[in-house]
């Protein structure tokens, strides 16, 4: 398998763990095994852990002294406010709505590059910005859940502010990645990512009843760490540093897909019109965000 061929696994093989951690992640806190921001303590810590371990066999990369700020201010985005807000939110919602809301993180970034960067907006991307907005709106206020308990609206709020944060976080480290090693960079990330999330559900871990978890409970929450955590962060680099950007766009089509048929399968989710609406509207949106400009400047 050549670099460009593995890349392209490891991008697919990211979208599949991070479609069926919504269904996995809300069944550990739907079933109150872990509450919300305990599971967040588990998937930063363990992922810290983890990238750690592996920098021992990596090559050592000084980090200059001014960055270690520039890494605490990334974490506080990208892991700390992002975390808790998703996972929260995923708790809240269903896997469709949840899944479907993420992919218009392009379009975010696209506003926050606008805004921050003063890059240019084409007319047919201000269409796109419009429609996957439109859709991402429709889901967050007229959505509804099966389920007795969630409650879509706020869920699917702190979906859409967790994407938010997340937009802010990629336009943050656009220096600092490439300036840095991507373990370099992760590993920094999480552990000042620990730190932060630990006050928000230390309680929450000390109510966790280790003693009544099945195999099945185990593997679900090791999937949440290890696979959706630990696992996409590092294939993602893999996959950023062969593809272009609008491949890697490409696939985040696939995740409410994988999302869903997997929601769908376990029963924990379902499918209706103002679903596939809104879902048509934000996929159209991203697709016309993402497309290169034919026009040279």
């Amino acid at each position: 398998m050549n670099s460009r061929s593995f890349a392209i696994f490891a991008l697919l093989m990211v979208q599949v763990l991070y479609g069926l951690n919504y269904t996995f992640a809300k069944i550990v806190m739907n079933e109150n095994y872990v509450k919300p921001f305990a599971l967040t303590i588990l998937r930063v810590g363990g992922a810290a852990i983890l990238f750690w371990l592996i920098s021992i066999w990596l090559p050592k990369e000084k980090v200059e002294r001014k960055d270690y700020f520039k890494f605490f201010v990334a974490a506080v985005f990208g892991v700390a406010i992002n975390m808790l807000f998703y996972i929260k939110g995923v708790e809240l919602t269903t896997p469709i709505h949840a899944s479907a809301i993420i992919t218009i993180n392009p379009v975010l970034i696209l506003i926050l590059s606008s805004i921050v960067l003063k890059e240019k907006i084409t007319g047919l991307k201000v269409l796109g910005l419009g429609l996957a907005l439109a859709g991402a709106l429709a889901l967050t206020l007229f959505g509804d859940s099966d389920r007795v308990g969630d409650n879509v609206l706020l869920g699917n709020t702190f979906i859409f502010i967790n994407s938010i944060f997340y937009s802010i976080y990629i336009i943050l480290i656009k220096q600092l990645t490439a300036k840095y090693h991507p373990f370099t960079f992760i590993k920094w990330l999480f552990l000042f990512g620990f730190f932060m999330v630990l006050p928000f559900g230390y309680n929450q871990l000390q109510e966790v009843e280790w003693q009544v978890f099945t195999p099945y409970v185990y593997f679900l929450i090791l999937f949440v760490v290890v696979g959706a955590t630990f696992g996409t962060y590092l294939l993602n680099p893999i996959a950023l540093n062969k593809l272009k950007a609008s491949t890697v766009g490409i696939f985040i089509y696939l995740q409410p897909v994988i999302a869903g048929l997997f929601a769908i399968i376990m029963d924990a989710d379902s499918i209706d019109s103002l679903k596939i609406v809104a879902m048509v509207l934000i996929f159209s949106g991203v697709y016309l965000v993402s497309r290169k400009s034919n026009k040279v400047n």
